[in-house]
């Protein structure tokens, strides 16, 4: 029979409503359960698409022995955590405070009261690896609770106590200058894998924050190490086995320090940040290749990872049934078996086309996965860019452009081939922060990819990417925020919004929208952000400090309220924020925008000063802060071939401190209502005309794309 879970939305929570565990969703009903049972709470929190979650359940929570002692002992809530970060927040502070590492699956314990006493990640069913098993763990803390509880709820509480003076202590105010960034540049360089790209040893995650806090520095200081670091880290991604050379998109994170293995789990963030990374390298670079890599990633998130109605689901699974185990009641699901290929697969389906493949992608007879600890990739290919084109083009006696089109022929036919296989599973539920980052992805590449025309993009690629970005941002501004009560929501799936935002929900959105705004010059899209960034002020703003909590603080189950303050596979708030205020003020020239930002610059003063490396994305704020804005603005009708020109002009060059905007004569009147300096501008002779400033104070203006670049 079906648990409590079952009436849940969250795809995490739906995986685990089949266990003869007794879950309860995080709420009242399991917190009066416990307290009224005299039981202590088990907690467990994942999320949909975490390979070690799926493990658990299959090892303990589907084993009814060990549903049985959870049963008797404990009440058992299931968290998910892209729902509830607030929640997993809380109690990640805890285990990593006292175990000194964090992860998921996280278990913890609490009393009935929702104090943590004692916690960990993954457990295995019994002792094995150094971990203690499962059933033993959960004997000791009934033990425990049984025989020394008054002990147990002291220590919880002395617990939280510190907690909430490590998040009253986050705050260390100083106003960071130009040494904070080159400390932070020097953290980064010293760590700088020169051989493989990337920052140390494996494994090797994606945190494009730190790439586009160095590709600013590139710009504002001219150094061009700092880009050379950027552009080595992405082309490796993009050539290793971390991005899918059948379907598009990028895996979570490299298991090895060679970029080989995957950890196959495709996130959105990861994909909306990715893009973001590797178009403002093309700009910076100058290569076409890193926006070919953007726009491929983008069309993986349209194709596969797109609702009907306009919003982006949040990720795929790792795991997947291996082809052929179809209908196999005994069939375990296996990471990467969607992904991975045999050498006779390809051979089969390739013909003679198959060597060019093979050559390319590393794809041997026995498999080529260097690093297997699971022996899950036996006989198995992970492909990987092992040659280049113009190395197989001189072996073969042939063009590069014929190389070429043997890839593209082989990439469709393997797709075709791929679709038939038992697929991961999508996590389909939409959340405000994460498809804000893809908004702005997506607005974002309708302005770069416009601008490179002339290196294989046509405006119907940067018209797709503009749709997307435009069809989410009215799906949330109608599914999940209610403009009378000023309320946002975190969560749709299937048709039901719920659960109010968090203030990364307003701060992804309002970037993602202050992009759109760029790339369209529509004031409805300003004046949402606006709206939006003077709702979260109202939240989540921190007066005394400076800088945005994380939450309300008005939930009593959320013990501490805390403000976010690492910039780690998605940036921090605050972080996140700053960012938006400075662009915000460098649009409208509204002074408060530029004192917020300031504020919460100053709140980060300390962590900017001394571990810049941890937060990547306010380096960037700061380096946008010490560069000087510029606003640059092009006057003309929006579908006009000389306004299209100095549009494009003004996209060919890395600009990362300016704001951009399209004004159309007929929209005039509704911008300046929140930009009042764009008001008299006018076009020369009846033409399109550029007008560049900074802080305000305009050159003279030019009607030719050539002056204006």
């Amino acid at each position: 029979m079906p648990n409590r879970l079952a009436a849940q939305q969250s795809p995490y929570l739906l995986q685990h409503a089949n266990n003869p565990v007794d879950w309860y969703p995080w709420g009242d009903a399991a917190f009066e359960a416990a307290r009224s049972a005299g039981k202590p709470i088990f907690l467990s929190i994942g999320y949909a698409t975490c390979h070690w979650c799926h493990v658990m359940e299959r090892e303990s929570f589907e084993n009814h022995g060990v549903a049985h002692v959870l049963n008797d002992h404990f009440i058992a809530i299931k968290v998910d955590r892209e729902e509830r970060p607030d929640v997993d927040r809380v109690y990640m502070t805890f285990v990593q405070a006292t175990t000194g590492s964090g992860g998921w699956p996280m278990s913890v314990w609490l009393t009935p009261d929702l104090q943590p006493f004692f916690g960990g990640t993954y457990y295995p069913p019994r002792s094995q690896w150094g971990r203690p098993g499962f059933v033993d763990v959960l004997t000791e803390i009934s033990r425990a609770w049984r025989d020394d509880r008054l002990n147990v709820v002291k220590s919880a509480a002395e617990i939280v106590t510190r907690l909430e003076q490590m998040a009253q202590g986050q705050n260390d105010r100083r106003t960071p200058d130009a040494r904070a960034l080159a400390k932070t540049y020097q953290q980064f360089a010293q760590t700088f894998d020169t051989r493989r790209g990337g920052f140390g040893d494996a494994p090797k995650f994606p945190r494009p924050s730190e790439l586009l806090f160095l590709l600013r520095e590139h710009q504002r200081t001219g150094d061009d190490v700092s880009r050379a670091m950027v552009v080595q880290t992405l082309r490796a991604m993009a050539l290793g086995g971390m991005r899918d050379h059948i379907g598009g998109g990028f895996h979570r994170y490299s298991v090895d320090g060679d970029w080989r293995v995957p950890h196959f789990e495709k996130m959105l963030y990861d994909q909306a940040q990715l893009v973001l990374a590797y178009l403002e390298a093309a700009q910076a670079s100058d290569d076409p290749f890193f926006a070919e890599i953007a726009d491929d990633t983008l069309q993986y998130v349209q194709r596969d990872m797109t609702d009907e109605a306009g919003g982006f689901y949040s990720a795929e699974d790792a795991d997947s049934i291996p082809p052929g185990s179809e209908g196999d009641s005994n069939a375990h699901k296996m990471e990467g078996a969607f992904y991975i290929w045999g050498q006779d697969e390809i051979r089969a389906a390739l013909g003679d086309d198959s060597p060019v493949f093979e050559g390319r992608y590393g794809v041997l007879p026995n498999g080529n996965a260097p690093f297997d600890p699971q022996q899950e990739f036996v006989n198995k290919n992970l492909l990987h860019t092992a040659q280049s084109i113009a190395d197989l083009a001189r072996a073969s006696g042939t063009t590069p452009v014929d190389i070429a089109e043997v890839l593209l022929r082989a990439r469709k036919i393997l797709f075709e081939v791929r679709n038939t296989r038992p697929r991961p599973q999508v996590d389909d539920k939409v959340l405000t922060a994460w498809n804000g980052l893809m908004i702005a992805a997506c607005a974002r590449a309708a302005r770069v990819l416009m601008a490179r025309d002339q290196t294989g993009f046509d405006g119907g690629a940067a018209a797709r990417h503009l749709g997307s970005a435009a069809r989410a941002a009215a799906f949330l501004r109608q599914t999940m925020w209610n403009a009378n009560t000023g309320r946002l929501l975190r969560r749709y799936r299937a048709g039901d919004a719920a659960i109010e935002a968090y203030a990364e929900d307003f701060a992804y959105l309002i970037f993602g929208v202050l992009e759109l705004f760029q790339a369209t010059g529509q004031a409805e899209w300003l004046a949402w952000a606006r709206t939006l960034q003077a709702r979260q002020d109202e939240l989540f703003w921190d007066g005394e400090s400076g800088g945005w909590f994380s939450t309300t603080g008005a939930d009593p189950s959320v013990l501490l309220r805390m403000k976010e303050d690492y910039d780690g596979a998605e940036p921090a708030p605050t972080s996140v924020s700053a960012m938006n205020c400075w662009t915000l003020a460098h649009v409208t020239g509204v002074a408060s925008y530029h004192k917020r930002a300031a504020s919460a610059l100053a709140s980060f003063g300390g962590r900017l000063e001394e571990q810049g490396r941890a937060v990547p994305f306010m380096a960037a704020a700061l380096s946008l802060s010490l560069a000087g804005g510029e606003q640059i603005v092009i006057v003309g009708p929006r579908d006009a071939a000389d306004t299209q020109a100095l549009w494009r002009a003004v996209h060919k060059r890395y600009r990362p401190f300016a704001v951009m905007v399209l004004v159309d004569p007929a929209e005039q009147a509704a911008l300046a209502v929140h930009m009042p300096w764009v008001a008299e501008m006018s076009m020369i002779d009846n033409q399109a005309t550029a007008y560049v400033c900074r802080d305000f104070a305009c050159d003279a203006p030019s009607i030719d794309p050539s002056v204006l670049q």
